[in-house]
């Protein structure tokens, strides 16, 4: 993807062009970004058995997920419309792991009735699926490190506190279960939050299963999950995936020696694989001078773009419209009516109503967590494959707002009771 000044294009296609043709706001994703981040990944792990498990809640439109498919990626999906996504898309059941919280039992059945593998994330689900199903059906399961790492507060999922998985102080309480209904475990998992900067924090998370599998020994796949740190503007501290790669593949080696066998390496890459992919573009409505600051009012906000009210997420705005524009201070604000700042104070190419910004980074839990809030409509989505444009969401309509709501008339319903 190329969006520095004067070359605004997405595999040589002008972002000015698709936002005429498809209409504003407009998420935009590249294809071959998905694909060099996926062989990053592919390349740092050659020393291991490794399975990448796309983690489908950052972007879940079907496309993606045939992409992903095409590209040799398993998937970890969070709920049953997520696997029967996945499985519309092509996946084969044992392709897909489910890894719900705190979901009820009847959500379990439906899940293991499609077919899938599933992570159990607390001792009830567990104690349960011995008394379903004994020793018929094997399973994963999730382990909390009561490790506190990973950015923001919101995403860190493995310290003492935390509602995922199962606490790694409760080790005999899993392993009694497990033995009383001789439930078979063939894999551990762990996933302790998002944005580490480095090696240490997926060694340390290691560790802790490392230990744990000498109670299990038919152990297939140890699974580390995610959380690889992007960059989110110039300077931004990544993960380094080459370091990652070196560490993690030397510690696994040598935990498979002591285990006696080689098990699979899995990771569950959601963020890095998608979020640098996409840009959301959108129209400039009205620049607002206020004494205090200039804000620059677009037709988006909050509704398609949580993450900088939810998480103080960072995503660098561009003026494609006017690269030549002198710099200037703004805030760019969304058209919901709540505070949806989407980006305070940003140096920009002078703005002007009609100008069209792109947010960057934008394609992990964008349109994946975007609402109809205010009434508004979600945008339409368009992958970049080969150089070529393809529509993959149309843009919603009233009728879309309208499709699930009954209307009543209690007007009627008053008149005739008053009579």
């Amino acid at each position: 993807m190329q969006l520095e000044q004067n070359r605004y294009q997405i595999q040589g296609v002008n972002v000015l062009d698709m936002a005429e043709e498809f209409g504003l706001p407009l998420y935009v994703y590249d294809a071959d970004k998905i694909a060099e981040k996926i062989g990053q990944l592919q390349a740092a792990f050659r020393g291991v058995p490794l399975k990448i498990k796309y983690a489908a809640k950052a972007l879940t439109n079907v496309s993606i997920l045939k992409l992903m498919r095409s590209r040799g990626i398993d998937i970890e999906v969070v709920s049953t419309n997520e696997i029967r996504l996945a499985l519309l898309a092509g996946f084969e059941p044992g392709q897909i792991m489910y890894t719900p919280s705190g979901v009820s039992f009847t959500e379990i059945q439906e899940a293991l009735d499609l077919g899938v593998r599933l992570n159990v994330d607390s001792l009830p689900l567990l104690e349960w699926m011995g008394q379903q199903y004994g020793d018929r059906k094997p399973v994963g399961i999730r382990i909390n490190p009561h490790i506190s790492e990973g950015g923001n507060v919101k995403i860190q999922t493995g310290h003492i506190d935390s509602k995922f998985g199962i606490s790694i102080a409760q080790r005999d309480q899993i392993r009694a279960l497990v033995e009383q209904y001789s439930i078979p475990i063939i894999g551990l998992h762990i996933h302790t939050g998002s944005d580490f900067k480095n090696a240490d924090a997926f060694l340390n998370g290691a560790e802790v299963l490392f230990e744990l599998a000498s109670d299990y020994p038919n152990l297939q796949f140890l699974d580390f999950g995610s959380g690889f740190k992007v960059a989110y503007r110039e300077g931004d501290h990544s993960t380094d995936i080459v370091e990652l790669g070196r560490k993690v593949t030397v510690a696994f080696q040598d935990f498979c020696h002591q285990y006696g066998r080689q098990l699979e390496l899995w990771f569950e890459p959601g963020k890095f694989l998608v979020s640098e992919s996409g840009v959301l573009l959108v129209n400039v409505n009205i620049v607002k001078e206020n004494p205090a600051r200039t804000f620059v009012a677009v037709d988006s906000g909050l509704n398609h773009l949580i993450r900088p009210m939810m998480y103080d997420a960072y995503h660098e705005i561009v003026n494609v419209s006017n690269p030549a524009g002198e710099p200037k201070t703004y805030s760019v604000v969304g058209y919901i009516c709540e505070t949806d700042t989407l980006g305070w104070d940003r140096s920009l190419n002078e703005v002007r109503p009609g100008d069209v910004l792109a947010l960057k980074n934008a394609g992990a839990y964008g349109f994946s967590m975007s609402s109809n809030y205010n009434s508004r409509f979600r945008p339409a989505e368009v992958l970049v494959f080969d150089g070529k444009p393809y529509l993959i969401r149309r843009r919603e309509t009233f009728d879309d707002l309208m499709r699930n709501q009954i209307e009543v008339d209690f007007e009627e319903e008053i008149s005739v009771k008053n009579n």
